[in-house]
């Protein structure tokens, strides 16, 4: 009887253990998973801190081209929110049911061509000039900032003749890689980086004609499979079309006037 009364109160003491050890811990809160397409990589660092200090919700951010990250959506990766840097993709992903509502348009995208050669004064005849062997351009088929930087190749009549210099990149990131390590000695990318506090003053760039390429329409949609709750996605999704996240996407060169 003493042993069976021990061994209650020993149970008894273990219990209260495990409530004073995870009783008062609160349950960790759970992030939110955003999609980001490469070009709004440094614009969604800004918008995810402003957003955390203000609702307390914490944030992750997964960089890549909006091909990739539709693409892993649809094999079942648990994001909140895709941030893409076009329409097509949202529509796609809408389309095949994968978001809780249709995507609406955020930002349009501005296009730049940049070089990290001091000597370079970046010109639209300097892409033909003998000694710029290689420029860089996101891949047209999975990176949407490289469909503007081919129209306006075309635009310019000058596609055929650089073709053979064009480098691609699988995102707007690696064609920043190219331009900043010099791999090309000039490139086209999104206003964005080069207005982006890590990138700010350095090389020389010009803005690109907006006549000479399509609106770079810029779309986010919820996703329905993301594993924070509805409320969370909801509170961002307002807070990027606020005047506070429409005022970091206009200090990031983006557009919300339309």
């Amino acid at each position: 009887m003493v042993v069976n009364r021990k061994f209650l109160f020993k149970k008894i003491f273990i219990f209260l253990i495990l409530i004073l050890l995870f009783g008062c811990n609160k349950p960790k809160e759970q992030k939110l998973y955003i999609a980001t397409a490469a070009n709004m990589q440094f614009a969604m660092k800004e918008l995810i801190t402003v957003f955390t200090n203000e609702t307390g919700i914490k944030c992750e951010s997964i960089i890549s081209s909006s091909g990739k990250l539709t693409a892993q959506i649809k094999e079942g990766a648990p994001y909140d929110i895709f941030v893409s840097a076009n329409m097509k993709y949202p529509n796609e992903l809408n389309i095949s049911g994968f978001s809780s509502k249709k995507p609406k348009v955020y930002a349009l995208g501005k296009l730049v061509l940049w070089t990290m050669i001091d000597s370079l004064k970046p010109s639209i005849n300097l892409l033909l000039n003998k000694n710029v062997k290689h420029i860089a351009s996101a891949n047209p088929k999975i990176a949407p900032y490289g469909i503007p930087t081919e129209q306006v190749l075309k635009y310019y009549k000058l596609f055929n003749k650089i073709e053979h210099k064009l480098v691609y990149g699988e995102s707007i990131a690696q064609t920043n890689q190219f331009i900043t390590t010099m791999a090309a000695e000039i490139g086209f990318t999104a206003k964005s980086v080069v207005l982006s506090p890590n990138m700010k003053g350095k090389g020389n760039w010009i803005d690109i004609n907006e006549n000479a390429y399509t609106p770079i329409e810029q779309g986010v949609v919820i996703l329905k499979k993301g594993p924070s709750s509805n409320k969370k996605k909801e509170l961002f999704y307002k807070f990027l079309f606020s005047n506070k996240g429409k005022a970091i996407l206009n200090n990031f060169g983006y557009s919300t006037d339309f």
